[in-house]
């Protein structure tokens, strides 16, 4: 009887807050990404808490602002590197030539009209040229001067209000570090405070030994692809890397959208240039680059991660993403790790006498 009311409140009290999560879902957004931010700065904060000037030690609010300070220059810095590079990019594909390239491809694009004319994609006597040509006009024609500027206006004063706010909270996360405990105590019942904080204690020493992992893979990825496009002469080299870098905060699957955005980044980027013959050779190479930059991520850096972090079985992560991905999409591919790992470790509190939740916790 008490085993199925513990279930029952448990299973309550999991669909409180999953309905509670959906709609305050800004606001979860907000404090989530800023306790992420203050798990990543916590090491800088201790580190400058602990120098010395003479007798002098850092005050510790000045510890917080200066961590703080430096994400922002990070964050600052990204961006004043890498939108030059995608101007670039937007500036050769507007340069590309649409008849030299039909020319250039016209035997291939025959037989792709073909083929689609068969399957019944195309309707007859239309191509594909024809077909993208009316998808330009039709969002041109929906994507009015006067409604580019409203969405413009609207997503600046959203992403202002929402960089405020993440930074704010994690002003206050990075300061204090118990802050986000202590508040969360406030909505879970006393008779269950020694559970609740055995599980944030072991989330948090997962999670961010998980997160700092994944800064070091995908800063690894991006030299190591930028490296590996710059000694092969791949025009802008360093917006491919930084792509395909990021996207490994999607276990897996990432480095195929990775690599399959790289390879569109550096087509066109040879199509603007009228370099036609070179097409190949060039998506042959960028391939190459991210297949070895991957091997190594696979061997030295994954392993790492999700093994000692996290402690999941690879087959594990997977299916977990998969799944994510399907009722979530990238946004569920990015958080299913650390959504996995909690779910784990609440299992393990809870549940520890059932036969799957001893197997799915027997590493952790």
């Amino acid at each position: 009887m008490n085993r199925t009311l513990k279930l029952t409140g448990t299973i309550l009290f999991i669909v409180a807050g999953l309905l509670f999560v959906w709609y305050f879902s800004n606001i979860v957004f907000y404090i989530l990404t800023a306790a992420v931010l203050s798990v990543i700065g916590r090491p800088v904060v201790h580190f400058l808490d602990s120098l010395k000037i003479g007798k002098l030690r850092f005050p510790h609010n000045l510890s917080t602002i200066l961590t703080l300070l430096l994400m922002i220059l990070i964050a600052l810095s990204l961006v004043a590197v890498f939108v030059p590079l995608i101007a670039q990019q937007a500036r050769d594909i507007a340069s590309i030539d649409a008849n030299e390239l039909y020319q250039a491809f016209e035997g291939p694009i025959a037989a792709l009209n073909s083929t689609l004319r068969q399957v019944g994609v195309l309707q007859p006597g239309q191509g594909v040229q024809e077909a993208l040509l009316g998808e330009l006009h039709s969002i041109a024609s929906i994507a009015t001067f006067a409604n580019a500027f409203n969405y413009i206006i609207s997503f600046t004063g959203s992403f202002f209000m929402s960089a405020f706010s993440i930074l704010f909270i994690s002003f206050f996360f990075l300061k204090d570090e118990k802050l986000f405990l202590n508040a969360f105590m406030l909505l879970i019942p006393v008779k269950y405070h020694e559970s609740a904080t055995r599980i944030l204690n072991e989330v948090k020493r997962l999670l961010t030994r998980y997160f700092l992992g994944l800064c070091l893979e995908v800063v690894s990825m991006i030299t190591l692809i930028s490296l590996g496009l710059t000694i092969f002469g791949v025009r802008n080299a360093l917006l491919i890397g930084f792509i395909g870098g990021l996207m490994n905060i999607i276990p897996y699957l990432g480095p195929l959208i990775g690599g399959a955005i790289g390879i569109i980044i550096g087509i066109t980027g040879s199509l603007s240039m009228g370099a036609y013959a070179s097409v190949l050779p060039l998506s042959l190479s960028i391939l190459g680059v991210f297949a070895g930059a991957n091997l190594v991520d696979n061997i030295l850096l994954q392993p790492v991660i999700y093994s000692t972090s996290v402690k999941a079985h690879p087959i594990e992560i997977f299916l977990v993403i998969i799944v994510a991905g399907s009722l979530f999409g990238i946004t569920g591919m990015i958080l299913a790790v650390p959504a996995y790992t909690v779910i784990r470790v609440v299992l393990r509190e809870f549940f520890s006498e059932m036969r799957l939740v001893q197997k799915l916790t027997e590493k952790m």
